[in-house]
């Protein structure tokens, strides 16, 4: 059992022939929607010493890197030896918004390969394109079945079209049946970003919080949750700040006097918004140091310690990992909480 053990659910995965297979490394580059104004390309790192993928959201700016040797098994476990990381959980960063489900079938070979040689210190998520097809389905029961994946993961959103779409219940049905949670990893390139392009920290933080926000919002208020009750979310950024937006935009009703109308009418009442945010809805902490010990303790309070895991999003930065333990272990709250955030709750979730 892995409940006392310190899981980080968000350590990225990458193929590690990513830069020299060809097939490979054309999946990811042209899957990319180029002709939408996204651009992936090769190019070296600023020192000139490694090569990497970047993706840059409008043409010119750059929203995603992956550096070649980031992403091998040795420099993941020696990571989690000198952070105290018991166990981590693979998952695609972003690209699994574009892959074609024969690239998925490679990622998810090789992941399943690098968690056998990690000796039960890795576990991985399937990465499935979200339409349901009968391809789709037998891709995920291969994965869920037959390579030993935990979960699978979704992005929070294709293009314009969230989870609430209709488009993903085929999908979303097999997930519910099956009992399959999902983790809803962020989009670097949607919504408003023509507010803030400009910006590298606002592009690269703001725009994935943005996308967040509005997919967990999307997600209650679709009641897509009454349909599909089973289905657990485990979404990124603390759900795009979840905890400051919780009571803002939970179901408003006047207790003082009659309002000559509801302006904030909505579809889902204040029973059901609490049985979501319960029952169906999770947040992954993001790399904790980053938010501040005031805001950590906030999140516990707003949404609950049993609704937070820890993520370090290794190895987008070394630092991110290397104080998400401490940053946590830091929080003025019951051990018992910290207990859940560092590893109970995933444990639980995932059937570790």
């Amino acid at each position: 059992m892995a409940e006392n053990k310190v899981i980080d659910i968000n350590m990225h995965f990458l193929p590690t022939d990513l830069f020299t297979n060809e097939e490979v490394l054309h999946g990811f580059l042209y899957s990319a929607p180029i002709a939408f104004g996204m651009k992936a390309y090769i190019d070296k790192t600023p020192d000139g010493a490694k090569d990497q993928l970047i993706l840059e959201y409008p043409e010119g700016k750059q929203i995603l890197n992956y550096v070649e040797g980031d992403y091998t098994l040795e420099t993941k476990l020696q990571a989690m030896d000198e952070n105290g990381v018991d166990i981590a959980l693979l998952r695609m960063p972003v690209w699994q918004e574009w892959l074609s489900l024969d690239t998925c079938k490679i990622v998810n070979d090789q992941a399943s390969e690098m968690c056998k040689r990690s000796n039960g210190r890795l576990y991985a998520n399937a990465v499935v394109p979200p339409w349901g097809r009968a391809e789709d389905v037998a891709e995920l029961e291969r994965c869920i079945d037959e390579l030993g994946m935990v979960g699978v993961q979704l992005a929070c959103c294709y293009g314009d079209r969230f989870l609430d779409d209709d488009m993903f219940k085929p999908y979303l049905k097999v997930l519910n049946e099956k009992k399959i949670p999902a983790v809803i990893h962020h989009t670097p390139g949607q919504n408003a970003y023509a507010n803030f392009d400009e910006y590298t920290v606002l592009r690269r933080e703001l725009g994935r919080i943005h996308a967040q926000a509005a997919a967990v919002g999307r997600e209650i208020y679709s009641g897509m949750f009454d349909e599909f009750p089973n289905l657990k979310f485990i979404h990124t950024m603390f759900g795009g700040n979840w905890f400051g937006l919780q009571n803002i935009l939970a179901p408003h009703k006047s207790t003082k006097k009659k309002e000559a109308m509801n302006r904030l009418a909505t579809n889902v009442d204040h029973e059901a918004y609490d049985r979501y945010l319960t029952n169906n809805l999770f947040f992954d902490m993001t790399h904790p140091m980053s938010w501040g010990k005031d805001q950590l303790e906030c999140a516990a309070k707003v949404c609950g310690a049993d609704h937070l895991l820890l993520g370090s999003s290794f190895p987008v930065f070394y630092e991110w990992m290397a104080r998400s333990v401490e940053s946590i272990n830091a929080m003025d709250v019951p051990q018992e909480d910290k207990d859940l955030m560092l590893g109970g709750n995933a444990a639980k979730l995932f059937n570790l």
